[in-house]
């Protein structure tokens, strides 16, 4: 009989990886004291974990903690959650999508997010709580590669979009490490990082989250003709959205039809500044 966690209660509980959620469960407990240790858990600290799984991580979490708030969309894993849950009095399981949870709502409020995360909400959900959940300080989540890198790219980066501008606006972002495949089960077809954000400020406000929408929504054309066919953002579009993002573009040292991938993080917020005096 298995006796890793994981592997027996998928056993126990008949549990089938749902590859449409996203699942990939931890079977090796060697990666569970890398995560403790990027984390960097104090008594303190509540944990927000998005994607609990068969619980291995959240068992492992709790005693290190002052709180744990599980969060998993699938109802099917909720008798092996609540097993792996029961004997801690300091977990709360919240049966809902992470998507649409009111994380603003959660007591003990989070101060860290430590997840492995299912592959096709993991940007999302570590950009959804930089903007809901000031109260977290630290980010450490199992991700698709790609989007770890996304994440942690730089201005020029081929990767370099949305996700990356957004993230390092309010934190520092990092690759921490690569992980085996082998740690899954069942094995993904992709590789995956740990990444690592450590908040260094306030989520961008909703108006320049905008901005750099639109100015990546067309990423062939240049940052004012990307404005332009977004329909510019609020408060400072209309039709002459175009000349005033070149002329805006110049007044912070960069060619007039610049490409979005060429401003950095910060430059954004110069650009919005621009723009609305």
């Amino acid at each position: 009989m298995p006796t890793q966690p994981s592997l027996r209660r998928m056993r126990e509980h008949d549990v089938r990886p749902r590859r449409d959620l996203g699942q990939n469960f931890l079977v090796d407990s060697n990666i569970l004291g890398v995560i403790e240790r990027l984390a960097g858990l104090e008594p303190q600290d509540v944990v927000l974990e998005i994607g609990g799984g068969l619980g291995v991580l959240s068992e492992y979490l709790a005693p290190l903690c002052a709180h744990v708030h599980v969060v998993e969309i699938d109802t099917a894993l909720v008798p092996a959650l609540e097993e792996a849950l029961a004997p801690l009095q300091n977990t709360t399981l919240h049966v809902a999508d992470a998507m649409e949870l009111e994380l603003a709502a959660l007591g003990p409020a989070p101060t860290k997010v430590v997840a492995n995360l299912p592959y096709g909400i993991a940007a999302g959900a570590i950009l959804r709580t930089i903007e809901e959940l000031p109260s977290v300080t630290r980010w450490v989540a199992m991700v698709q590669k790609e989007v770890g890198v996304r994440l942690a790219a730089r201005a020029g980066d081929e990767l370099y979009g949305v996700p990356s501008a957004i993230a390092q606006l309010a934190c520092d972002v990092e690759v921490a490490r690569t992980v085996s495949r082998s740690v899954f089960v069942p094995v993904p077809n992709v590789d995956s990082v740990l990444v690592r954000l450590e908040r260094k400020g306030p989520a961008p406000s909703p108006e320049l989250r905008r901005l750099i929408r639109g100015a990546f929504a067309h990423r062939r054309k240049a940052l004012p003709r990307s404005l332009e066919l977004s329909g510019g953002i609020a408060g400072v579009g209309g039709p002459d959205i175009r000349p005033r993002a070149r002329a805006a573009l110049e007044a912070i040292g960069h060619p007039p039809d610049e490409r979005a991938e060429r401003l950095a993080p910060e430059e954004f917020r110069e650009l919005l500044e621009r723009l609305q005096s």
